[in-house]
């Protein structure tokens, strides 16, 4: 029995629900972002214990089809941005659909409908905290940064990260260094 669970994006999410099981006596065969995979059936009263257990640590057992479908969209996407540097084959549409198993235009008005924003945007701002993340650790140059998260060119990538945050990528990473240097002085 698979369990879809809003708000699981990190491998700390995953030692939580793995602890949650355990306590429960929950057998597992599969523990991914936003979902496990329960050997056997559960019954009610432990899946309720374990839909409060995850509330308390700020994780919701979901019950909705289309609630399912969109952290299961979000979960891909986080995946794909996040936890992966492998160059998908695919546009992120293409990508989108190939793992989740839908038509594109169904995911995407389903995402909108429930969400009030697009795949794309969501898409973009989890790009740009990437961009972010990567400017801080000052390991990569922004061609690199543009190269390892699909962007057409670092001009492309500058002028998103603008629009969104309303800085440019180098002064952004100027500020974050000023800010260290300050917190160092005291």
């Amino acid at each position: 029995m698979k369990l879809y669970i809003k708000y699981m994006v990190s491998q700390r999410c995953k030692i939580l629900v793995s602890q949650e099981l355990r306590k429960l006596d929950l057998d597992y065969t599969a523990l991914d972002l936003g979902m496990v995979q329960i050997n056997g059936d559960i019954t009610l009263e432990k899946r309720t214990l374990f839909g409060q257990n995850l509330l308390k640590s700020g994780l919701e057992l979901l019950d909705d089809t289309k609630n399912i479908l969109i952290e299961r969209i979000k979960t891909a996407i986080i995946e794909m941005i996040h936890h992966t540097d492998e160059i998908p084959k695919t546009n992120y549409s293409g990508y989108l659909s190939e793992k989740l198993g839908y038509d594109y235009t169904y995911l995407s008005n389903t995402f909108s409908e429930v969400k009030g924003t697009t795949i794309q945007h969501y898409i973009i701002n989890h790009k740009i905290e990437k961009v972010k993340e990567l400017l801080l650790y000052d390991e990569l140059n922004l061609t690199e940064i543009s190269h390892r998260l699909h962007y057409s060119s670092p001009s492309h990538l500058s002028n998103q990260f603008k629009k969104v945050t309303g800085l440019t990528p180098s002064f952004f990473k100027k500020m974050k260094k000023k800010r260290q240097q300050n917190l160092e002085n005291l």
